[in-house]
């Protein structure tokens, strides 16, 4: 994929919280249509990396380039004006409103009434999102159902697809198939897929190695705040990831005691 030009690229990230060094020189890019998996033990600095990138903190050095341009991501809003997107595992996604209300969630559309009074244009919005949902190929029964009453892969199909109608370029996906069953997650793998086959860039933290294996194209590993591999996801295995993700050493120390 280097013949072309990366959507992301972070360059030599640097973030310390007091004496602890959180990221220490972190690099990595993500191409167009790219899916990436990010990975590493707790405290590898996935959740500091990303959080740079969807602005929630900032860099202590370090660049960003989005695009093409050196970017300075002060705010999540910021990030999503450049299009970047991110699904936590809580999705963000309000438990009472039904599934279209939910994909235009604080971007509301309004019509007005008797030619007067702005009231929420229902139509609108709920043709809107039968037009994305079609798009992905999600299954939803009625548009006007609950969220608090869909599926767990369900309710990520929805915050998926609510990123999507809103132009993002890229999508941070947060362990995005914790506590779901094998059926939803296959699902969820699949639109990840029809996503990237629609040129949509992806990064996925996850600690599920065997569906981050199946959807990625590229493997990124930090340990201990440093990128200590990056791997063609058909040039590895399972084994040669685990080894950095907690290091040669120990896995050599715990096959010794075996």
């Amino acid at each position: 994929m280097d013949d072309r030009k990366p959507l992301l690229a972070v360059r030599d990230i640097v973030k310390r919280f007091g004496g602890l060094v959180a990221l220490n020189r972190v690099s990595m890019e993500v191409y167009p249509g790219e899916v990436v998996g990010l990975l590493g033990d707790n405290g590898a600095g996935k959740s500091t990396l990303i959080k740079i990138v969807s602005g929630v903190y900032r860099a202590d050095e370090g660049e960003i380039f989005f695009d093409g341009k050196e970017v300075k991501i002060t705010s999540p809003m910021e990030a999503l004006k450049l299009g970047i997107e991110t699904i936590y595992q809580d999705l963000a996604l309000a438990e009472n409103l039904n599934v279209y209300s939910n994909i235009f969630l604080g971007r509301e559309k309004l019509k007005k009434a008797l030619g007067l009074i702005p009231v929420l244009d229902h139509d609108y919005m709920l043709q809107e999102s039968k037009k994305v949902l079609n798009r992905l190929g999600i299954e939803i029964p009625s548009l006007r159902n609950k969220i608090k009453n869909l599926s767990g892969g369900q309710r990520q199909s929805v915050a998926i697809s609510r990123s999507i109608y809103w132009n993002a370029k890229l999508l941070i996906m947060d362990e995005p198939t914790a506590a779901l069953g094998v059926a939803e997650q296959r699902k969820v793998l699949n639109l990840v897929r029809t996503l990237s086959e629609q040129g949509v860039s992806i990064i996925i933290i996850s600690h599920q190695l065997y569906d981050v294996f199946q959807v990625a194209h590229r493997l990124v590993v930090l340990r201990r705040g440093e990128k200590v591999g990056e791997r063609l996801t058909k040039e590895t295995n399972p084994d040669e990831i685990v080894s950095l993700m907690v290091g040669a050493e120990l896995v050599q120390e715990a096959r010794g005691r075996g």
